[in-house]
């Protein structure tokens, strides 16, 4: 019979402590247990999505996504998430663009009727540019919401906003806290 080489032979005796050492009944119970609602039952992936929305059979906008993932939990609350960024340009009645909505993630939650932007959110429109980290637009309510962010308008007067709202076409906006910088015209107050 042959014998085994030194190196095979600490090798063996390492596996072995190893199989020794494995996880034992305490550490089991420490893990974290698979909860039925974290699991995805399906997950559609679409590269260079464009999704146009309308309402009374009028373009309203047209948003571009590099990716776009349609999720169905096992709970059965479809969602998209644009896990690369989004960005939604605003039409008027000529379809000439009015605005914008730019984001590095959002997610659209079908049975709420919610899009959540996330990350360096931007949106552009003629009387403002409203730059924040967080804004949620409630399709039911056709409003705008976000937890705080800083209003630039065009005659350079900058705004830091907390709790902002604002129509869906950001024709009336609302926040609570304002503190910034304005402008006053020379012959203000003649």
């Amino acid at each position: 019979m042959k014998s085994l080489s030194i190196p095979t032979g600490l090798a063996i005796l390492c596996l072995f402590q190893l199989c020794l050492s494995s996880c034992g009944e305490d550490d089991l119970k420490k893990a974290a247990p698979l909860s039925k609602k974290d699991l995805v039952l399906n997950r559609d992936r679409t590269i260079e999505v464009e999704i146009t929305y309308s309402d009374s059979s009028k373009v309203k906008g047209i948003g571009k996504a590099p990716i776009m993932d349609k999720i169905t939990p096992t709970s059965g609350a479809t969602y998209q998430e644009m896990p690369k960024g989004v960005k939604i340009n605003f039409m008027n009645d000529s379809l000439k663009v009015k605005g914008s909505i730019t984001s590095d993630y959002a997610i659209s939650k079908d049975t709420e009727k919610i899009v959540i932007f996330k990350r360096n959110v931007v949106v552009v429109d003629e009387q403002l540019t409203f730059n924040t980290e967080e804004l949620t637009w409630d399709q039911n309510k056709r409003m705008f919401y976000s937890p705080q962010g800083v209003i630039t308008k065009p005659d350079g007067t900058v705004i830091n906003a907390v709790n902002f709202s604002a129509k869906q076409d950001f024709s009336v906006f609302n926040f609570e806290q304002g503190f910034g910088e304005t402008y006053v015209d020379k012959n203000f107050g003649e």
